[in-house]
């Protein structure tokens, strides 16, 4: 569930902010936090108005925004213990007559920057009829604490030069995360209070502390996993939620991961085969995905390859594991994962060496990595072990080299991380399904590689009032990537019983990139 990747030009898209509460939401802000089903909060779970963050890339309606923090106790069962702040934004309806009833976001990572979705939020019509609220959750960038890891954003990009499961990669993480624990330890971080119930009890303070009678809830990955968590504990409140690339909590274990890879690699390669152009041009992909995969984690290869934008060729090893994490990852897009494979059969790896090459550029000091390792090593890996991971991919993944599935994708090594990482186990009060009269939109994507497609069931089963939406050819984080699912949004939050799922019946894949012979 890490960070999605998306077209670059939406990041220039603008946010506004709210100028004033309108009448359904009351209360002045700054006024003390009431969380449901709590009786009157302590005085340090309030929202106070401050200015707008200074984001790396300029957010232009962020000089006229309704800005600010929301105070709250670190760790809820330490009565008088110190508290933090989190980054709040209200962004302005777009519509000069909107809904009563704003909308609030849950973003993904966990630990990705939150005001980072807003331009890809408004692209999508969040904002369109009603108010969108933004919060960062605790430990994220514009926070007090931040919990960012910029030492292991520089050994991030330093292992594109060693192999995926390579002892020198493992020992640049852990170095790197022993590094940024010891750091944020020092400064009196609690790390084990940055878990999904918190964050969950930070959003129902928000709603009381904002005055909101009723919101609207829409998440996506971790935040699908964060929304069902704040629906079961906080359910007060709640108009409708939306769900976008599911991880259902009773089910988001670090095994897990191998089954969505599946999933999202058949989904890909069947809509090739469905497609007349690309079944004829590129025959054979799952016999050409598995040699290679064998091949490169026998022989690796090491290449020079040039990163995105202007900077000089980087050395990157190409070895099985890595191959398959760029195509989970996304590093090379689904309707070019044909041509790739098809040009690494033929010797030609140049489409994957670029996409490992991007990982060589990280944005340093922008992921909240603390909240990150928290979050999993108290509630994904607890009650698993190494073995459960590699028969998970062997499951999967039949006849594939053991080095291969030995890791989870996108999480290699994360035993050795939690180990030093050392919180505490939240596991067993956070693996509950969250059972549910309240309208429920499940929205999926067929190649999702991350959250696989049929995870959306294990949500829906308990939801009684749901919909589900299966979206055809997208991947990670659906809305912003299908104008349909925009639509189907935008019709669940005006009439949450009865959403217009029309537009979904005719969806297809986009046409695959198709290469001369």
């Amino acid at each position: 569930m890490a960070k999605h990747t998306l077209h670059a030009a939406a990041a220039a898209a603008a946010l506004a902010c709210l100028s004033a509460f309108g009448p359904a939401q009351g209360a002045a802000a700054g006024a003390a936090a009431q969380p449901a089903g709590t009786g009157p909060a302590a005085p340090s779970a309030r929202f106070v108005p401050g200015a707008c963050p200074k984001t790396p890339e300029p957010i232009e309606a962020l000089s006229t925004a309704r800005c600010g923090y929301l105070e709250v106790p670190e760790n809820r069962a330490r009565p008088g213990g110190r508290t933090i702040k989190l980054a709040v934004a209200l962004i302005r309806p777009a519509s000069a007559k909107p809904a009563p009833d704003p909308v609030v976001f849950m973003a993904g990572g966990p630990g990705a920057d939150t005001f980072d979705d807003i331009p890809f939020l408004i692209e999508s019509g969040l904002n369109k009829d009603r108010e969108l609220i933004v919060m960062a959750q605790r430990g994220n960038l514009y926070d007090q604490p931040n919990l960012a890891c910029p030492e292991v954003d520089r050994a991030n990009e330093k292992t594109v030069a060693h192999g995926w499961d390579a002892p020198e990669a493992k020992q640049l993480l852990l170095k790197a995360f022993k590094e940024c624990r010891d750091r944020l330890t020092a400064d009196g971080t609690d790390l084990s209070a940055y878990n999904s119930t918190e964050n969950a009890a930070d959003f129902a303070d928000l709603r009381t502390a904002l005055g909101i009678a009723q919101w609207n809830v829409y998440g996506y990955s971790y935040g699908s996993n964060l929304g069902l968590t704040y629906l079961r504990l906080h359910p007060e409140g709640i108009r409708a939620l939306a769900i976008d690339s599911l991880s259902p909590p009773q089910v988001t274990m670090l095994p897990w991961g191998w089954s969505s890879a599946r999933e999202g690699l058949d989904a890909v390669l069947g809509a090739c085969a469905a497609q007349p152009a690309c079944k004829s041009r590129y025959p054979g992909l799952d016999k050409t995905l598995d040699e290679q995969v064998t091949k490169l984690e026998a022989n690796p290869r090491t290449l020079d390859a040039r990163p995105p934008g202007d900077g000089e060729p980087v050395k990157v090893v190409l070895d099985g594991g890595t191959l398959l994490n760029m195509m989970v990852g996304f590093n090379v897009k689904p309707v070019d994962l044909p041509a790739a494979l098809e040009e690494l059969g033929r010797g030609n790896p140049e489409r994957f060496a670029q996409g490992r090459a991007k990982d060589s550029v990280q944005p340093v000091g922008l992921t909240a990595h603390g909240l990150t390792q928290s979050v999993a090593c108290a509630e994904w890996v607890p009650g698993t072990a190494e073995p459960d991971v590699l028969a998970a991919g062997r499951e999967a993944f039949p006849g594939w080299p053991r080095t291969v599935l030995a890791q989870t994708p996108q999480l290699p090594f994360e035993y050795d991380v939690c180990k030093v990482w050392n919180v505490a186990d939240n596991a067993a009060r956070h693996r509950v399904a969250t059972v549910s009269s309240v309208p429920a939109l499940v929205i999926s994507g067929t190649f999702d590689m991350k959250t696989g497609a049929s995870y959306a069931k294990d949500a829906s089963r308990t939801l009684s009032r749901s919909t589900s939406v299966l979206v055809p050819g997208i991947g990670h984080w659906v809305v912003p990537q299908s104008k349909c699912a925009q639509q189907v949004l935008a019709s669940f939050l005006a009439r949450p019983t009865a959403p217009d799922t029309s537009c979904v019946a005719g969806l297809t894949p986009a046409p695959f990139t198709i290469t001369p012979k």
